[in-house]
């Protein structure tokens, strides 16, 4: 694993998970990931590359293909979607509460 982050606070966790492996027609870039926000025990915001499905993020109940770009381009539209859905900074909030 190349990075691995969990954040919990409450009921909510972020986690950001990235894999480097060989390149290979499933996987061209040679990066595997996968990136969510779950609260209450559901995804309510992901992104990743599953086997057989390619590159898609799930938001709100949907899953809909994901043009990728590269892995900091990727966390950077999840934590953009993470401030659009929680209505404020994960990274701030954490920050507030300590």
């Amino acid at each position: 694993m190349v990075l691995h982050t969990k954040e919990v606070r409450g009921n909510e966790i972020v986690e950001i998970k990235v894999w480097q492996v060989p390149r290979s027609k499933a996987v061209p870039h040679g990066v595997k990931y996968s990136i969510a926000y779950i609260r209450d025990g559901t995804r309510l915001l992901g992104y990743d590359n599953a086997e057989g499905k390619g590159h898609h993020r799930h938001y709100r109940g949907r899953e809909e293909p994901y043009d990728y770009l590269d892995i900091w381009r990727t966390i950077a539209d999840f934590k953009k979607d993470l401030i659009d859905m929680r209505g404020s900074d994960w990274d701030e909030d954490q920050k507030n509460n300590h």
